[in-house]
């Protein structure tokens, strides 16, 4: 039984038919087996299919986000993973992204919000729990994760570990609900939370990028304080008055999929007024049928002028970018939080992260230790 739930409208910057016709737009591209790619005849990465079926899910395409979901399913490995990029149902990119393969925990922890249906939250712990393990197994003594497990040593990304955190909160959620104990999951979590806290120098250095300002945020590592002087200490970097955020601090060009992210991650620490107007800001790349261009470059950081599309494209995971944006502010549906956090463990404190860690090594050599 499907939950009533109302699609979003922020006042002012967007109303819910407005949302709806942005869902239209994904749901167009949508091929018949379930595979959301970029666009038409485009290619599909998996993380992206996973944003573009849960903007279905707030648009109430519950029957199309469910096909979407299944089809990713039945291009999983059997170690857990997926290819990083698809045209139909053969692999165009073959690497094995770690961020890439967690994100389907997200995306069943969300249909579940949406739907209530628990048969499918247990038809899909399978496909979920041998991707987070898959994940899991390149994560570092440190507690980071490497960003991919198809060669050695690549290094860990703060933006792709910050969204992995995200995912292992979901997936523990998932395990909880269908009676699954996975507390080796929470030891990792509290592992990888203190690696992004703690551990900056962990990571590589991707500075430039405005996703490794905002999403240690987004992804429910910092709150408080430290969330607040983060966006503070960079947001005259990335932040273009009246226009979004930009992709990349040295260049002209703002985009509406790091801008309405950004709008989350300041929705889930409370900042609602910058969130506000930042998803105001970013309209002006809406498309008349509800998709959006995926960003613009301003010449000579000419940010007064209209400025040129750039790429001339709507992909969907950009549109569907902008749909949870709109939900995480004016949704009052079941999923409008689960960017805030809002019903997902929070994981292992410092103390209870060293507790847990003992007790687990001391039921591993229990369990190998040789029968008498």
């Amino acid at each position: 039984m499907v939950r009533e739930n109302l699609p979003p409208s922020v006042p002012g910057v967007i109303t819910a038919d407005e949302v709806l016709a942005t869902v239209d737009a994904i749901a167009r591209i949508q091929l018949p087996d379930g595979n959301i790619p970029w666009s038409p005849q485009d290619h599909t990465d998996p993380w992206n299919l996973v944003e573009a079926a849960m903007a279905l899910d707030v648009g109430g395409r519950v029957d199309q986000s469910t096909r979407a979901y299944e089809w990713l399913r039945s291009m999983q490995h059997e170690s857990g993973s997926w290819n990083a990029y698809y045209v139909g149902n053969e692999v165009k990119d073959p690497t094995l992204d770690t961020n890439v393969t967690s994100y389907i925990a997200n995306g069943v922890w969300h249909h579940y919000l949406t739907t209530g249906d628990t048969n499918f939250l247990e038809d899909f712990w399978p496909t979920v729990e041998t991707a987070i393990d898959f994940a899991l197994t390149y994560q570092v003594p440190s507690g980071e994760i490497s960003w991919r497990g198809d060669e050695p040593n690549p290094g860990a990304l703060l933006t792709g570990s910050s969204s992995i955190y995200a995912s292992i909160r979901c997936a523990i959620a998932i395990a909880e609900r269908t009676g699954h104990e996975r507390p080796d999951w929470e030891l990792s979590l509290g592992r990888l939370a203190i690696a992004i806290a703690h551990r900056p120098n962990q990571f590589l250095d991707k500075a430039r990028w405005a996703m490794d300002w905002y999403y240690p945020i987004l992804g429910g590592v910092l709150r408080g304080e430290a969330a607040h002087a983060r966006v503070a200490a960079s947001w005259d970097t990335f932040v273009v008055k009246g226009r979004g955020a930009r992709c990349v601090s040295d260049q002209p060009w703002v985009t509406a999929a790091e801008t309405c992210e950004l709008v989350m991650a300041l929705d889930a620490i409370g900042a609602d007024d910058l969130a506000h107007s930042l998803f105001g800001w970013v309209q002006f790349l809406r498309h008349e049928d509800g998709g959006y261009w995926t960003g613009a470059n301003f010449a000579e950081e000419r940010f007064d002028q209209p400025g040129e599309l750039y790429p001339v494209e709507q992909p969907t995971w950009n549109s569907a970018a902008v749909v949870l944006a709109a939900n995480a502010l004016g949704g009052t549906n079941s999923t409008a939080g689960l960017f805030r956090g809002e019903g997902l463990p929070s994981g292992l404190s410092s103390v209870e992260l060293i507790e847990a860690g003992t007790i687990i090594e001391d039921e591993r050599r229990e369990q190998n230790a040789p029968k008498r």
